[in-house]
């Protein structure tokens, strides 16, 4: 059998081969080659055609024939012109009918000697179309038997093109309509141009988690537990709504137009069933739904999305102790305006023209000396100005974009520290680096990078947040461990506001420990941060490790710093952060100033 899409079969068919096909990119019609074989068999023509309403054409040539017959242009024009009127016909010499023969042509070439039709109803008595039948020889008459088969075939087609368009409706795995079907009845239910309607999403659990099942129990586990969601929901229902499966972990809710919003005891009733935990295949585990609700106006269908607008409200739910809320436009705002920056910030590192690093000096108290410098990345956007660090590098980390931009900060930064190198001015440099970096590859990148530039590791430092170094694995040990043991420095940055767990910390192969700097602000008027700031000290102390403060903004602070015996200073009392070419006219003011004090 030949399969012809989006053309018609316009040549003579195989000898051994029925040839079959449909125009357009429509679905293929369940049933139909059967139902023409039948029909091409008991009316003995060479040539079935279905035409539906929708524009689709589906046909069927009867294989062996020498002198087939074609379903070309003029003939399917011919066919949808008799389709749109909607009613039984037979013509049984066509030779001279206007329709199929062009004007002023000889009979004796006409293509089509006999035709019929049946139109084709749906099994709601809707009609739906026409099936064809046509042959090169004209008939004398049609029996009544050919006549019966004929409105067999088209009933049957008709019953196929009902579950054509089932099919087209409706999720394979769940068997409720699907996103396509979603938008068909939100535009059906608000045609007319007004009103509004009510929709509701739930997110199933966060994509992340939601992979983590499929790359553990695979993907049939995955499926009967995205159907065992849908029958919560379905049992939460009232008569008039409809579920839909929007997406492989999502599902929608179209409330009827006479339904106002769900109540708030509703909505917690929802989320109270989706968040007990499911037994799905033997094996039982909790969810973390999301459920977002949207209220839909008719304008807002043209050229709106309403479905991606409710999805924000219920990603957002996800994280909320209530676990539902009501799309609210600052929210999307805000998470537009971060996939736009998140675009913005891959250009911006693969133009390298808004990116630059600060330093900021981190002076020993002992000697009053800067022993070293911490970069931090700066972005200047072209329109909307400085993007805070705090800002696009969660981003980065979200959008997988944190290696290209720590490898961008090791580039550069050891690029400026070799410049100061041959200036004479011998510091260590701090680079900041996300967990996401914690990997077997790190090494061997920084390696890379010092190699380039011409720099020893043993002047350099990583800085890892508390709870990147604290919740470590082996393989993030033996990465930290091969640095250590390359000279590289080891610094637990934002010290003392996470969940410090003192065993790991006693195991860490770490150098420094810098208290965050909300601690440190504190210490000049309150005097349970100073007790736990000097206890902190203390701890670092007795672990080996150097004590960095943060966060020396006033003297005060520093004052009260110098008597807790800490090893270094960091904060805008001390230095603000500043571009690579004034860290020497800083340093020799720097040395100035310490000489004029002696």
């Amino acid at each position: 059998m030949e399969i012809s899409r989006g053309s018609l079969p316009g040549g003579q068919p195989d000898a051994d081969h029925a040839t079959t096909g449909f125009e357009s990119e429509h679905h293929a019609l369940p049933g139909f080659e059967a139902v023409a074989r039948l029909a091409t068999h008991a009316l003995d023509v060479p040539l079935v055609a279905l035409l539906l309403g929708d524009g689709s054409a589906f046909w069927y040539a009867t294989p062996g024939l020498q002198d087939a017959l074609p379903l070309d242009d003029a003939l399917l024009a011919a066919c949808r012109g008799i389709a749109r009127h909607g009613v039984a016909e037979t013509v049984c010499d066509a030779r001279e009918d206007a329709r199929f023969l062009p004007a002023g042509a000889n009979p004796a070439h006409a293509t089509v000697g006999f035709f019929a039709c049946e139109p084709v109803f749906g099994l709601d008595g809707q009609r739906l179309g026409a099936l064809f039948v046509f042959d090169r020889r004209p008939r004398l008459a049609l029996a009544s038997a050919a006549q019966a088969a004929l409105r067999d075939a088209a009933a049957l087609a008709g019953t196929g093109a009902a579950l054509r368009s089932y099919l087209s409706r409706i999720d394979p795995s769940t068997r409720l309509p699907h996103r396509g079907a979603f938008f068909a009845d939100l535009g059906a239910q608000l045609a007319h141009g007004s009103g509004t309607a009510w929709l509701a999403t739930i997110e199933t659990a966060p994509v992340a988690r939601f992979n983590a099942f499929v790359r553990a129990m695979g993907h049939a586990y995955a499926d009967a537990l995205v159907r065992a969601t849908a029958e919560r929901v379905q049992a939460w229902t009232t008569p008039g709504m409809q579920l839909y499966m929007v997406a492989p972990t999502r599902l929608a809710v179209l409330l009827p137009s006479a339904h106002g919003a769900p109540a708030p005891v509703q909505l917690d009733a929802l989320v109270a069933a989706l968040r007990e935990p499911v037994d799905c295949l033997g094996v039982a585990l909790s969810l973390q739904p999301g459920v977002g609700l949207l209220e839909v106006e008719a304008h807002e269908l043209r050229g709106g999305d309403p479905l991606r607008r409710a999805m924000n409200a219920s990603w957002i739910a996800m994280g909320t102790p209530s676990g539902w809320a009501v799309y609210n436009r600052s929210d999307d705002e805000r998470q537009r305006q971060e996939f736009f920056l998140v675009t913005e910030l891959a250009a911006a590192l693969s133009d390298g023209t808004e990116l630059e690093l600060h330093y900021q000096p981190r002076v020993e108290l002992e000697s009053n000396r800067c022993v070293a410098l911490e970069a931090l990345a700066r972005w200047r956007h072209p329109t909307l100005g400085p993007v805070s660090p705090s800002t696009f590098v969660p981003l980065a980390e979200q959008a997988g974009l944190i290696r290209t931009l720590t490898d961008w900060v090791f580039d550069h930064g050891l690029a400026q520290l070799a410049a100061w190198q041959r200036e004479g001015i011998d510091v260590r440099l701090s680079l900041n680096v996300s967990s996401i970096d914690l990997d077997s590859a790190l090494a061997s990148r920084l390696a890379a990078a010092a190699v380039r530039h011409g720099v020893p590791l043993n002047r350099l430092e990583l800085e890892f947040t508390e709870g990147t170094a604290i919740y470590h694995n082996e393989l993030t040990r033996s990465t930290l461990v091969a640095l250590r043991e390359a000279g590289v420095g080891i610094a637990i940055d934002d010290f003392g506001i996470g969940y410090s767990n003192l065993d790991a910390l006693r195991h860490m192969p770490a150098s420094s420990l810098k208290i965050d700097q909300s601690l440190v602000r504190g210490l000049g008027t309150r005097r349970h941060d100073a007790a736990i700031v000097r206890a902190m000290v203390a701890l670092g102390h007795e672990l080996g490790f150097r004590v960095v403060m943060e966060g020396v903004e006033t003297a005060g602070v520093l004052a009260a710093v110098r008597d807790m015996e800490c090893d270094e200073v960091q904060g805008y009392h001390i230095a603000m952060p500043m571009r690579g070419a004034e860290i020497a006219d800083w340093l020799r003011q720097q040395a100035i100033h310490d000489e004029a004090s002696c």
